[in-house]
């Protein structure tokens, strides 16, 4: 995977997020390949990573076995108004992207991009050295899937920070210090290892046996 990049980008969901996303991706050179819902997904999930950017109410939707082997980036966030109670994505023992890998088994899951507002995603992506650019945290358990989107987050227009394992996606899920904050590389660290000195932290360190 080493000196590998993302060529082809394919991204399921034609919202903002979606939007913004492929955007990004074709300024930056990319082939992008984009399906909303009812669209044909053949050439987004051939693509060198493909990115979900769907409600993740509606993660079982997506096409598990076409994704089996595939890098997919975890762009999605549960929204109890839209998605309704949903004990099986608000369990502090589990990071919400932990759910979604294993409802795509074989898929190389990583988190990432969705602690970026729309208006981030859209007005804030900056060249690499910049003073004012931001950062992207991003979780997940293949080493090669990691590194292979942190040369996506660059080359996008942001400094990646990788949190650690996909269980570490929680530290950046909605309701977290980092979750909307427009951080740079040291701010965004920072704020991820805080994590555990806040609230919520506390209560997923408690289901997590870690208190």
């Amino acid at each position: 995977m080493a000196g590998q990049t993302v060529q082809t980008l394919g991204i399921l969901g034609a919202g903002r997020v979606g939007k913004a996303i492929a955007a990004l991706a074709r300024d930056a050179g990319l082939t992008v390949a984009m399906a909303g819902s009812g669209d044909p997904v053949d050439e987004v999930v051939a693509a060198d990573a493909v990115v979900l950017a769907i409600p993740l109410g509606k993660y079982r939707s997506l096409p598990s076995e076409r994704l089996a082997g595939r890098v997919v980036v975890d762009a999605m966030n549960y929204w109890w108004e839209l998605d309704g109670a949903r004990p099986d994505l608000d369990d502090p023992t589990t990071s919400t992207s932990q759910t979604v890998a294993a409802f795509l088994p074989g898929a190389r899951v990583v988190k990432a991009f969705n602690h970026l507002s729309g208006y981030a995603l859209e007005e804030l992506a900056r060249p690499a050295g910049e003073p004012d650019r931001i950062a992207v945290a991003l979780a997940g358990d293949d080493a090669g899937a990691v590194e292979l989107v942190e040369g996506l987050v660059d080359a996008l227009g942001y400094d990646p920070v990788v949190a650690g394992e996909l269980a570490e996606g929680m530290r950046f899920e909605p309701g977290t210090e980092l979750f909307g904050a427009d951080a740079d590389r040291a701010e965004a660290r920072a704020m991820l290892e805080r994590f555990w000195d806040t609230q919520r932290g506390r209560v997923v360190a408690r289901a997590r046996g870690r208190l």
